[in-house]
């Protein structure tokens, strides 16, 4: 079965953080109680990718192991369904949300870079490495993006299923439509959480 064939079957798009939504990079600050506050670059391709898939009709969620305020505010921003934090076996969580959602781990799509993401990546309906992935998952990828994490990976794998359903100039239409309520405050965020 082709990556665009099970590209039309995805309803939950799943996305891994660091080195997928971000370049990987952690940057901790020194605060003046002496405590490290973290810092990561996101991309605004992808928090435009997510509006564009969640108008398409896609439920969109991160899965990631780490602990992060800063992932959190970010989630928030970009208004995701699921968030799912501090997730050392990854499987678990996508359980829970195909509990929730009433989809099959076929119509799941999970977007990964590193070695932690391969159980989820065995088993969904299209699994995505981030160009930057470590050679393992790229192995196990129905598909690799052009860009690498961080630098618009996640709007490229929202991309590429949105046009193999056939929908994406639609979407794109309607965000760009401006009685669309819906599109004019999909990604405005306030970095709040």
């Amino acid at each position: 079965m082709t990556a665009e064939s099970r590209a039309k079957n995805i309803k939950v798009l799943i996305f891994d953080v660091d080195g997928v939504l971000t370049d990987g990079q952690i940057f901790v600050i020194p605060n003046a109680e002496g405590h490290g506050v973290e810092a990561k670059g996101f991309a605004a391709h992808d928090g435009l990718g997510i509006s564009l898939g969640r108008l398409g009709g896609l439920r969109i969620g991160i899965i990631t192991k780490r602990n992060s305020q800063t992932v959190a505010i970010r989630a928030n921003d970009l208004k995701l369904e699921f968030i799912y934090q501090g997730q050392a076996h990854k499987m678990n969580a996508i359980k829970d949300i195909l509990a929730k959602t009433g989809a099959t781990i076929d119509q799941l799509c999970y977007v990964g870079d590193d070695v932690i993401d391969l159980p989820v990546m065995r088993q969904c309906g299209l699994s995505i490495a981030t160009a930057n992935a470590r050679k393992e998952v790229k192995a196990a990828a129905h598909y690799v993006t052009p860009n690498p994490g961080g630098f618009g990976a996640g709007r490229d794998a929202i991309d590429f299923i949105l046009t193999a359903q056939g929908t994406l100039e639609k979407v794109i239409e309607q965000y760009l439509d401006e009685s669309n309520a819906a599109a004019a405050t999909s990604d405005v965020g306030q970095g709040n959480m």
